[in-house]
């Protein structure tokens, strides 16, 4: 098969989170722990840190693999959802893994496909593991997909853990309250492996404190520092605070340099290849997209939009299971809301969203494409003649930031 018909075979076999929802999310390790065994457990080739949260665990994740890559060891990182290119996921020093690997990987375990009929998450992280030991890295940074305790990914036992931030998100899955999903984030613990925190509240951290204790898991908190860092806000003061822990608590076994660290932090971006996190994509209008998706996030997102005291116009959308009537409610005032659906299945309807957004007296337009949006946003902006005071903020999902770069990897953009 070639590239794409692998990947054509991978999605259209295994069911998938990122497009279907919940009916994907499988509840137990069995698969995993059957799938790497067949592999040879690969997960146990290689030295790792795991890291969780709510919000924070992709960016913490990339910030670990900059600071490690710069201080010059042979990073493996998996992370998920992929934006534009599936191998996004599973990278090493910043370089997707290669189209080869993919197919070879996928037509050894296409029996065992067949036999386990595993979910898509669960083949690719048994694929990153592979790859990582077949490639001989120094050490890997794992995020989970969804939660802790039932993650894929938790049949690793790192040197270190790291639980980033505990919001509201994927209630159906992980609970309805903080301290449930805490529990769920905090399966990620292992015995006598050493955890940091970043930015909780006091009544999910003790149920983070409780297991800890239980594991004989040593706790500390994320650093307070005054590094300069691309990724901006205080949400991503909070994520660097984690991985410097992080560093500190592995500096015997991988020592690292404070000047690479400090570089590797203002270029975290280029270091690791990491989009989608106020990312900006033009100047004059200023826009910027992120993948803010949650309560929590868009919360933190929201705060940053404010301190640029500018004209805001926004393009949104969201997926199905999104309250908007406790999101609606943290955005800033704004010039336009023009809103698109993702373009996945679990895509919410623009006149949903529209609904929700009338029920708090905030009028919206709905437009068919990203691209339609796009052009309305610009038009409206020029005609207000305030270009050089005006942002366009692109975001409400993953999906939509994906669809934005597509456009983006293809030339599409206005500005392009």
């Amino acid at each position: 098969m070639t590239y794409e018909q692998t990947l054509a075979y991978l999605f259209a076999k295994l069911p998938m989170y990122q497009r279907i929802g919940a009916v994907a999310y499988k509840k137990d390790l069995t698969n995993t722990l059957a799938l790497c065994a067949a592999l040879g457990n690969p997960q146990n080739s290689f030295k790792a840190v795991h890291v969780a949260g709510t919000n924070g665990k992709g960016s913490t994740s990339h910030i670990l693999s900059s600071m490690y890559q710069n201080n010059g060891y042979k990073v493996g990182l998996y992370t998920s959802p992929h934006l534009v290119d599936f191998r996004e996921r599973i990278k090493i020093n910043g370089e997707l893994c290669s189209k080869e690997f993919v197919i070879q990987f996928t037509a050894t375990i296409a029996p065992i496909i067949e036999q386990l009929k595993p979910s898509f998450f669960e083949i690719t992280v048994a694929m990153a593991f592979s790859y990582f030991a077949e490639q001989k890295v120094d050490i890997a940074i794992i995020e989970t997909g969804l939660g802790g305790r039932l993650d894929s990914t938790n049949i690793i036992l790192p040197l270190a853990s790291v639980i980033t931030s505990i919001g509201y998100d994927h209630k159906d899955m992980l609970g309805d309250t903080l301290e449930l999903i805490a529990g769920e984030k905090a399966g990620i613990i292992k015995p006598n492996v050493p955890v940091v925190t970043g930015n909780i509240s006091e009544r999910p951290l003790q149920v983070i404190l409780a297991k800890a204790k239980e594991q004989e898991a040593q706790h500390f908190t994320y650093q307070t520092h005054s590094f300069i860092s691309d990724l901006k806000g205080k949400h991503q003061s909070w994520n660097i605070g984690c991985a410097l822990q992080v560093e500190a608590i592995l500096q015997a076994q991988f020592p690292t340099q404070a000047a690479k660290t400090a570089y590797a932090l203002e270029h975290v971006c280029s270091i690791s290849n990491f989009e989608g996190r106020w990312q900006k994509l033009h100047d004059s209008p200023l826009v910027i997209c992120d993948v803010a998706h949650n309560e929590e996030g868009i919360g933190l997102i929201a705060d940053e939009i404010r301190n640029l005291g500018l004209d805001v116009y926004f393009i949104l959308g969201f997926v199905s299971d999104k309250e908007l009537n406790k999101i609606v409610p943290l955005l800033p005032p704004a010039q336009s809301i023009h809103l698109v659906k993702p373009q996945v299945i679990r895509g919410m309807e623009t006149d949903v969203a529209a609904d929700s957004f009338t029920s708090f007296g905030i009028l919206t337009s709905q437009h068919a494409t990203l691209l339609d949006a796009i052009n309305e946003s610009l038009r409206q902006i020029s005609d207000s003649d305030h270009a050089d005071s005006s942002l366009l903020f692109i975001g409400g999902s993953n999906f939509v930031v994906a669809d934005l770069l597509q456009l983006k990897a293809e030339h599409k953009l206005p500005w392009t």
